[in-house]
């Protein structure tokens, strides 16, 4: 595994070493073992109490927003193949998308800490702690898949998760509301068939993974959902409401189901946000 970027590496011996500075830097590595230890390290020094946060402090972008490697390649939605799970390339086609799935989550996270100043310190440190967990997934994932014959990158994969992510760059009510709460809480609902599928291949190693993503990933959307009530409540505007508005604003997808209603619960939703969803079906 390659070493973290030197910037990274500040983060173990610098006293003064800043979160949401460390994050915009983590976040433009390309390199994804460097990028992976350089989030460990940051959750390790957090932890320990060997970081600053400026949660005031302005920002700014830089080029390469989000790193990421040369491949895996990048196309539409309905260019990805889809291939059967009886085969082992399609299993692996299969933990693929998931792994890019985590890849982007991993980057997604990091930009909720950067690029929104001005929150409580509990956002920051709740991001990091999905940053550390969407790594460890990614990690699980990308293992498996080179028991199966293959590496991240060797198949193609599309950029929905980002494309959102960088739609509502400029609002973090927008990119609460839509990001987390939307698109990552698709992957409640897809996680019970998609486990059922690799089970039924054989693949029990891989429906352990999932089995994982899905406790881990409850907790990540219940963080969206936290957050969006609390800037909801900050600017006295009705949550649903709202809600609704952003998704036809930022012209976000519609939602079908079916919906996996008891991790939804379990992540925060109200029962008249699951009876909306259902009304949708």
């Amino acid at each position: 595994m390659n070493q973290p970027s030197d910037s990274c590496l500040a983060i173990a011996t610098d006293s003064k070493a800043e979160l949401r500075t460390l994050a915009l830097q983590c976040l433009c590595e390309a390199d994804v073992a460097a990028k992976l230890a350089a989030v460990e390290a940051m959750a390790v020094a957090w932890g320990n109490g060997g970081m600053t946060l400026a949660a005031d402090a302005a920002l700014s972008a830089v080029a390469g927003i989000p790193g990421r490697p040369l491949l895996p390649a990048l196309v539409p939605p309905r260019e990805v193949k889809h291939r059967s799970m009886a085969t082992v390339e399609g299993r692996a086609a299969m933990i693929h998308a998931l792994a890019h799935i985590e890849f982007n989550a991993i980057n997604l996270a990091l930009d909720a800490i950067w690029r929104f100043a001005g929150m409580p310190p509990g956002y920051y440190a709740d991001w990091l702690k999905v940053a550390r967990e969407e790594a460890y997934h990614f990690s699980l994932l990308a293992r498996h898949l080179r028991t199966l014959g293959h590496a991240y990158g060797d198949f193609s994969a599309h950029n929905s998760l980002w494309e959102l992510t960088e739609k509502t760059s400029d609002d973090i009510v927008a990119r609460m509301a839509l990001v987390p709460r939307m698109m990552e809480a698709r992957g409640l609902d897809a996680s019970p068939r998609t486990r059922a599928k690799l089970a039924q291949a054989g693949d029990e190693e891989a429906a352990a993974i999932i089995d994982i993503i899905l406790r881990d990933e409850i907790g990540h959307v219940a963080i969206g959902n936290r957050w969006y009530g609390w800037l909801c409540q900050h600017r006295q505007l009705e949550p649903l409401a709202a809600f609704a508005a952003l998704a036809v604003q930022y012209k976000a997808p519609i939602l079908r189901g079916p919906f996996n209603l008891e991790a939804r619960r379990a992540a925060g939703f109200s029962e008249q946000e699951l009876l909306a969803l259902q009304q949708q079906e």
